[in-house]
């Protein structure tokens, strides 16, 4: 009788983590959702940046000051979570959001607010399900808050410098600023994929955490082919 009892706590306990576990994925994608109805390429720049997120995330977890945070479950959680980095963004106005062209002062003060709504929009869903203290919205709120962040301390909303940016930020910084960069828009052309590399690493050590842009630079030619075989299935599907 008593093994049995044991069992069955054991049980109740593992359905009881599977139900949180499938909690939090239904309220990540429920926010996630949230910036996809805004944006019809939000979708495929989460797909890459997930993919993006994880390459970067693996090459890093080989340097020693990082090993022990980036572990193999952490970073799969920081993949998973990488499309939220923007979610701040449906708190920002359409006249600026799609804007065809450069934003004003004004306009751009607007818009850097985002960082700031994608959290404030975590910390309610938290306020409501009753959650405190959860490791997922946890990493969540790193990543959207801190991915404006720079390794000088000129980003934004904080002006965080250094290490003092939590290493979410840091990598999503960097995977941001790439697929920007190398993604076509209403308003830019892709900068391509060499450019936009040789880009990244002029910023080492200002914008972007120099191990970072090391680990980076180990896996710039996978970035590469994530962008490619996207824009392949773009073409294959015929989005826009």
């Amino acid at each position: 009788m008593t093994r049995a009892r044991v069992t069955i706590e054991r049980q109740r306990a593992d359905l009881a983590g599977q139900e949180k576990s499938t909690a939090q994925r239904l309220m990540v994608q429920s926010l996630l959702s949230l910036t996809e109805v805004r944006d019809p390429e939000t979708g495929r720049h989460s797909r890459r940046t997930q993919l993006c997120a994880k390459l970067l995330a693996r090459q890093l977890a080989t340097h020693p000051r990082f090993r022990e945070y980036l572990t193999p479950e952490r970073i799969d959680l920081l993949s998973s979570l990488a499309p939220l980095h923007d979610i701040g963004k449906v708190g920002v106005p359409d006249r600026i959001l799609n804007k065809p062209g450069a934003l004003t002062p004004e306009e751009l003060a607007e818009m850097r607010k985002h960082p700031v709504h994608g959290r404030d929009v975590i910390l309610k869903a938290e306020q409501q399900a009753g959650v405190r203290d959860d490791t997922i919205l946890t990493l969540a709120k790193d990543i959207v808050y801190t991915h404006h962040e720079r390794w000088d301390g000129a980003g934004y909303p904080e002006g965080l410098r250094g290490t003092d940016i939590p290493i979410p930020g840091r990598v999503m910084a960097l995977v941001d600023v790439y697929d920007a960069a190398v993604t076509r828009n209403v308003y830019r052309q892709s900068r391509g994929h060499d450019d936009t590399v040789n880009f990244i690493v002029s910023c080492k050590g200002t914008h972007f955490d120099p191990a970072v842009v090391d680990a980076f630079i180990g896996v710039a030619p996978e970035f590469e082919r994530v962008f490619h075989e996207d824009e392949a299935q773009r073409k294959l599907t015929g989005e826009s």
